[in-house]
């Protein structure tokens, strides 16, 4: 029991400090390349900090535990707006920008729905996957259309190429750390689940799913300290389809997988009410809307009530 636990403590600290780094350089390179926080937060930071989602499901999935594979990924989703979100939200209200209701989280419900569709008849078939990431690759081809579009003039002076070159050392690196600390401290908190006789289901919703989301936790109240409360809602937003098209879709094309009826009775739509929520918190007529610290807490006290739920009808 001692590696697993030396493994988790050493995966959180090294996954606090790249964290930072990692949101330096995103910033960094969204005022560089005249690009919004929001879009280099939904593409940069939101599809970078799922890479262990999208490797754990993978091998989840070769290793024949689809509940897992599913598991996580939903439990990724689910957590990243209630728990990432709603605490990011207590500690720095998050503003929510327009471009992200007028389109982004509507194409994170399309996603959603779409999913529960192909999932109806309890499986994920390659031909599914393929669907699924071929989704993921017009949305992706809408925001760089969309990021070109509304690009500004860079008002860097000729010192800029010195700090691109910093910003990208500090995105890459960062990045590569998030991932491996992440593994670190999955694999700790795995072993100590199945020490527990917890069932694949449960920890891919719950143990896995938020120690995959543990670049999330760590990047987005980091950004939303240093005031870039944009570039913090993009990474649930632009994670949250990662998870939902191409984290599901890979897998499913590489090893087709079996539907758990509780994630079409309970996790998917649970996972659809929160992405309602969130387009919902966005529409305010007069004030510029915002998830303030009361919508925090409302979201992080669901997390908690959703977990214990979990455990207690396992």
């Amino acid at each position: 029991m001692f590696l697993p636990i030396f493994s988790f403590i050493l995966g959180l600290v090294l996954l606090i400090w790249s964290a930072g780094r990692f949101v330096v350089g995103a910033s960094a390179l969204a005022k560089y390349c005249g690009l919004s926080s929001f879009l280099i937060g939904m593409i940069v930071v939101g599809f970078g900090t799922s890479a262990p989602e999208l490797a754990v499901s993978l091998f989840a999935a070769l290793g024949g535990s689809s509940e897992l594979a599913l598991g996580n990924a939903y439990g990724s989703n689910i957590g990243n707006i209630a728990l990432i979100l709603g605490f990011t939200a207590i500690i720095f209200p998050i503003v929510i920008p327009k471009s992200a209701i007028q389109m982004d989280i509507p194409l994170l419900l399309l996603a959603t729905v779409v999913s529960f569709v192909l999932f109806l008849n309890k499986e994920v078939s390659r031909l599914d996957g393929v669907l699924l990431a071929l989704l993921f690759a017009v949305i992706i081809g809408l925001q760089i259309w969309r990021g070109l579009l509304n690009k500004t003039e860079n008002p860097e002076n000729e010192t800029a190429s010195k700090n691109i070159l910093s910003s990208l050392f500090w995105l890459v690196f960062g990045l590569g750390l998030l991932v491996g600390s992440s593994k670190l401290l999955v694999f700790g908190a795995t072993e100590i689940a199945k020490a527990l006789g917890v069932s694949d289901l449960l920890i891919g919703l719950t143990v896995v799913a938020i120690g995959t989301s543990l670049p999330e936790l760590a990047s987005s109240p980091i950004a939303a300290q240093k005031g870039d409360t944009a570039l913090a809602l993009g990474n649930i937003v632009g994670s949250n389809i990662f998870n939902s098209l191409m984290v599901i879709g890979v897998s499913s094309i590489i090893c087709p997988m079996n539907v758990d009826s509780l994630i079409l009775q309970r996790d998917l739509p649970v996972t659809a009410f929160l992405t309602l929520l969130l387009f919902l918190f966005g529409l305010h007529l007069k004030n510029e809307p915002q998830i303030g610290r009361v919508k925090g807490i409302f979201l992080f006290l669901f997390y908690i009530v959703y977990t214990v739920y979990l455990f207690c009808s396992a």
